[in-house]
Order: structure tokens, then C-alpha cells, then sequence
């Protein structure tokens, strides 16, 4: 246990989510804390927050603060961060979790949703780890930032129709790499985490509690192990990438997706 918390242990340092609230943002916060490190969460939704971090003390016995905000704003991600470097201390691993995909046959996606997407998606991604890696670099001791992109990111979406979402996780993967080679300089690694379907708020019918049958179905039939993703099994690539023995990976993009994009 001793030699795995050399490699991946993260005790003593602070990490950052956003989209901590629900679904993969939760499960990131969730990994990161079981390997020791402080969390400071973000999101809208505060009374999701609290009730997150609570456990967090309460399970791993980590420090957890909350921080809600709407990272669609500039100034609020500056508040944001500011709250979480006061409570628990310079920001070491940032993921960036929050995203949307608002739902429309291409011909007919309005202006409103492809905005909403890319302001969340893209531009909301890009000014976060803008924030934290100006305050990384004026420290000079690196640090790590994952974003959390999509399957789609390198290929068409054959579920849903989502043209806006597909387009700004496009940009997420590339913002990875450009990100990764102008700050490896200053030892901060980017890298991107890829994940297919798993039941998150994005995929589940609210009215039933479950991927609806027909898409999961078409899910299942494009996923070489015959299934969509389980609960906690992103958690070890979002520790990969964050664990101090990493420390020579930036600027890939990680599918977590049972074989998705092996086709």
C-alpha cells in the first residue's frame, strides 16, 4: 500500500472540480479525495455541493470546501478559485468537469443551444485552466490539468444529436494539446479524459431513472464489452493522470470507453 501511494497517493495536495455536483464531475471529486487530496468543488448547485463534500470529510477524512458558482462567467470562476485557494491552499490538480449537450437534429439546432454549449463546454473549459495555470505558473512549481472531453471529441455521435456538443468537445481535445506544449515549460501537465456512455444526468430519462432502452441499446451494440459504463470506473484514469508518477504524460487525450473508439 506504501509503493501505491507513492505512485498515486495525493495526500497533502488540493485539487479543483468543476461540475462537482452530479455524475462525472462527482466521481473525479470522489477519486481524488480516496488518494488524499483536499477538494475543492464547483457548480451551480450549492445545496449538492454541501451534501458532497460532507461525504467526502466524512469517507476519506479529507478537507472539502464548496465554491458554487456559474463558470459561464468570468469574474465568477475568479471568485471561485480565490474561495478555494483561501480555504484549503494553492490549486495543484484541476479537472474540469462541467459540460451540456443540449439536444437538436443539426437543421434545426438554434443559435441559443450551440451558444450555450460552446460558453460551457469550450469557453467556460478554456478560462478555468487559463485562471489555474496563470497562478501555477507564477508559483513555478507545475501542476496537473485534466478536462474532461467525449468520445465524441474524435468522432461523430451516433445516439444522440448533439452537432454542438460534438463540435466544442472537438475543441476540448485540441485545447489539451495546445495547452500541454505551451505549458510544459512550466511543468504543467494537460491532458484530457475521453469517456463514452456512462448513466449521468446527460443520458438518463429523469421520468424512469435509466438510459432509455432504444439508446442504450444502440450504445451496447457499439461498445466492444457489450455495455456502458459503471459507476467508478473513470476514477482510476482520472488518478492516472493526476498521480505524482505521471510525470511524463501531457497532451494525450484518455478514452475511458469499453472500446468505443477501437472500431
Amino acid at each position: 500500500m506504501a509503493q501505491l501511494s507513492d505512485l498515486f497517493g495525493l495526500s497533502g495536495q488540493v485539487a479543483l472540480v468543476t461540475g462537482a455536483s452530479s455524475g462525472l464531475g462527482e466521481e473525479c471529486a470522489r477519486a481524488l479525495a480516496r488518494a488524499g487530496a483536499d477538494v475543492g468543488l464547483v457548480a451551480r448547485r450549492a445545496d449538492r455541493l454541501e451534501a458532497i463534500a460532507a461525504q467526502l470529510r466524512s469517507d476519506f477524512g479529507v478537507r472539502a470546501t464548496v465554491a458554487p458558482a456559474d463558470v459561464t462567467e468570468t469574474a465568477a470562476i475568479e471568485r471561485a478559485l480565490d474561495s478555494v485557494e483561501k480555504e484549503l491552499g494553492p490549486v495543484r490538480v484541476l479537472v474540469n468537469g462541467s459540460g451540456v449537450a443540449p439536444m437538436s437534429r443539426a437543421e434545426k439546432h438554434s443559435r441559443e443551444k450551440w451558444d450555450s454549449a460552446l460558453a460551457l463546454n469550450l469557453t467556460a473549459t478554456f478560462e478555468f485552466a487559463q485562471a489555474v495555470g496563470r497562478r501555477m505558473i507564477e508559483r513555478g512549481n507545475g501542476g496537473r490539468i485534466i478536462l474532461v472531453s467525449s468520445v465524441m471529441g474524435g468522432r461523430a455521435n451516433p445516439v444522440h444529436r448533439a452537432v454542438g456538443y460534438a463540435a466544442t468537445k472537438g475543441g476540448v481535445d485540441n485545447l489539451t494539446r495546445q495547452l500541454a506544449i505551451e505549458w510544459a515549460k512550466h511543468g504543467i501537465l494537460v491532458n484530457a479524459i475521453a469517456p463514452s456512455y456512462f448513466p449521468t444526468e446527460m443520458t438518463v430519462d429523469p421520468r424512469v431513472g435509466k438510459i432509455p432502452e432504444d439508446m442504450e441499446a444502440e450504445m451496447i451494440r457499439r461498445t466492444p464489452l457489450g455495455r456502458v459504463g459503471r459507476a467508478g470506473e473513470l476514477e482510476t484514469a482520472v488518478l492516472f493522470l493526476a498521480a505524482p508518477a505521471s510525470s511524463y504524460v501531457t497532451g494525450i487525450v484518455l478514452p475511458v470507453d469499453g472500446g468505443w473508439t477501437a472500431w
